[in-house]
């Protein structure tokens, strides 16, 4: 038969996970890094999933599909029956015994890699920006609420990475309203790198905002702020 039902661009694609979240009717999965249609019977061709997309990568396609039929049980989809409930049962008590005990995320968007994030995405304008060496968030105990609270966060590794983040960074500023920067670097000399990056690109996009660079050393202390 002929309906409406999910198509998905590989290309513009980042595999963020939020079409998923979206989705009701569990039709997509993240699968080798992109999301996925799992069945055509399963799309409700409602499109709920399109506007969570930061990429665009989400459209409505009216084509030859199945009829749609929702999702199986989720005990059939385990193959035990019983076994699904019980384990999001025993989730669901854990979670309400340790809901007080465990610190809040701070994070604010997905993706977080420098090189995933759409320059467009909505989430960027107006925003103050993060641009955290990816060690930091280890070596820094109580990151998210000294550094990602009211932030968007990018992160990266210029030592690992063969990426120019000034690159992006540059597209970013261009296309949006960045309050300020601040970036969250390493003692080690590659973590320098995060810091020219952000320079770089203020040059580049011929911009000048507030911006702070914080230095953390490998035994969790701030050494320059």
């Amino acid at each position: 038969m002929k309906r409406t039902v999910i198509q998905i661009d590989e290309e513009k694609c980042v595999g963020c996970g939020l079409c998923i979240s979206a989705c009701h009717q569990d039709a997509l999965q993240l699968i080798d890094g992109k999301a996925r249609l799992v069945s055509d019977s399963y799309c409700d061709g409602l499109g709920k999933c399109l506007p969570k997309c930061p990429t665009g990568a989400m459209t409505l396609e009216e084509r030859e599909a199945k009829g749609f039929e929702g999702p199986a049980p989720r005990e059939e989809q385990s193959g035990c029956a019983g076994t699904a409930v019980q384990e999001v049962s025993q989730a669901s008590s854990l979670q309400e015994t340790t809901q007080f005990q465990r610190p809040v995320s701070q994070l604010r968007q997905w993706p977080i890699q420098i090189q995933l994030v759409p320059p467009n995405a909505p989430y960027l304008e107006g925003s103050h920006l993060l641009v955290a060496a990816d060690c930091t968030a280890f070596a820094y105990a109580n990151v998210h609420e000294d550094f990602m609270k009211n932030k968007v966060t990018v992160i990266g590794c210029p030592k690992l990475d063969s990426a120019d983040y000034s690159e992006r960074l540059t597209e970013i500023l261009q296309q949006n309203n960045i309050k300020s920067i601040t970036v969250l670097r390493m003692t080690v000399p590659c973590c320098g790198g995060m810091t020219h990056a952000v320079t770089t690109a203020m040059r580049n996009a011929d911009v000048m905002i507030p911006w702070q660079v914080v230095t953390i050393d490998v035994d969790g202390s701030i050494k320059e702020v």
